[in-house]
């Protein structure tokens, strides 16, 4: 009895099976034979996506439904599911566990900006081929790539001989592999040539884009367009210990007192100011900002102004993007138009002792506004304050436009003229 029950288990639960696999393979029930045709008797002008040479899987087979749900959906072009979960159905695998860096367009889910849905000329399904693709986003690499004297082989190749164009395990940037593994993948470090050129220093255990632009540069050799004089020399044992030694990288002092042999002017100057700037007495020093080889940027800066000063003054920047009215030095990244990058005699190592002639280098504040301000006017909210710019205005930006602190020009001035409030 008990057998002949698990008998008849057996057939119900394997019924059931066969047929909600059945309802998985067809579950809106369609004719035979209607499996996408039923959908071009609409989209008549989709039969010339059908001939493209590279037509994706799904729509090959007719199967619509994969990804479009034909009665309803609360989703554009009636996807049967939010954009970015609709492709990883089948493209689970595009980004891998442990990633180190993962392209921002897979993150947000627009597969669409990179690859057609349904058909393509190019392999991939992509829109466009080859760099052209890539460079649609980053146009900016893309006209430096064009103007540069000395370009990198690879670029010129495509992106993807260096890059991932998904995501990566290996390394930032996208990269196949980490610096220097990915270079030694083209150029042999046991060459005579590659030997003399640095000097015999073993750059093979080094990172090559502390010096070098991978993306071409105007300078020889794609060093990066501003090189420091000691690498533009051929000096590197100015600063590193002979390349024999036992730890040939490793610099013959720390922190800024390196700096000081060759800098000593600047270095004096710094260290005569009664404020200092951290990062100058940390123990990285000067490298805190700059970067001892080559750079991009002009002063050696190792990333464009605003994100450097970002790294460190996040609340700055992010406050100046929320902020109703920009204000141009923070927006164009120019932080040193008001402050000093190494010390000062004055709070917030302003340029200029005087926050109104500070502010007076761009605005004419004397046009601006009738209104007292000066050595000569004491703050009613606090006694031991004159009325100067920042008074009123806050020169990061505030939630509110002209950078005032509140909401309406009313509020502001009633916090001094309280016989005006109402």
């Amino acid at each position: 009895m008990r057998l002949r029950y698990r008998l008849l288990l057996f057939v119900v639960i394997s019924s059931l099976f066969v047929v909600t696999s059945a309802y998985s393979q067809d579950k809106f029930k369609l004719k035979p034979g209607a499996k996408g045709k039923i959908c071009l008797n609409c989209h008549v002008n989709f039969q010339d996506k059908l001939k493209s040479p590279f037509i994706h899987t799904p729509v090959k087979a007719g199967e619509c439904s994969e990804c479009h749900n034909p009665h309803s959906s609360s989703h554009d072009k009636f996807l049967a599911a939010e954009k970015e979960k609709v492709c990883y159905k089948c493209h689970a695998s595009i980004i891998p566990e442990k990633t180190r860096s993962v392209h921002k367009v897979v993150v947000e889910g627009n597969c669409i900006l990179c690859h057609d849905p349904h058909g393509s000329n190019s392999k991939y399904n992509l829109v466009r081929a080859g760099n052209e693709l890539c460079f649609g986003c980053h146009n900016e690499m893309a006209e430096s790539a064009a103007k540069v004297k000395f370009k990198h082989s690879p670029v010129e190749k495509g992106c993807i001989t260096c890059h991932n164009p998904h995501a990566s395990t290996e390394a930032g940037s996208l990269l196949k592999d980490r610096v220097p593994s990915l270079c030694l993948q083209c150029h042999k470090t046991d060459k005579k040539t590659f030997i003399t050129m640095h000097m015999g220093y073993p750059v093979e255990t080094g990172r090559c884009t502390s010096c070098h632009n991978p993306h071409g540069s105007d300078k020889a050799a794609i060093l990066y367009d501003n090189v420091h004089r000691p690498v533009a020399n051929r000096m590197c044992n100015q600063c590193h210990n002979e390349p024999t030694s036992q730890t040939p990288f490793a610099v013959k002092k720390p922190g800024y007192e390196l700096c000081l042999g060759c800098h000593s002017n600047t270095m004096n100057a710094m260290f005569s100011k009664n404020r200092m700037h951290w990062p100058v007495m940390s123990k990285k020093g000067c490298l805190s900002c700059h970067n001892p080889h080559a750079s991009k940027q002009s002063a050696l800066l190792k990333k464009p102004m605003k994100d450097l000063c970002g790294e460190c003054h996040m609340d700055t920047i992010q406050r100046q993007e929320k902020s109703q009215t920009k204000h141009p030095p923070i927006n164009e990244g120019n932080c040193t138009l008001c402050h000093v990058p190494h010390s000062s005699d004055n709070i917030f190592l302003f340029n200029q002792a005087s926050v109104i002639e500070l502010c007076g280098t761009c605005h004419d504040w004397q046009k601006h506004s009738t209104h007292p301000i000066g050595e000569k006017t004491i703050d009613k909210r606090n006694p031991n304050l004159t009325v100067q710019c920042l008074s009123c205005h806050r020169s990061h930006g505030t939630e509110h436009k002209t950078f005032i602190y509140f909401s309406t020009i009313s509020e502001l001035c009633t916090q001094c003229h309280i016989d005006f409030k109402r």
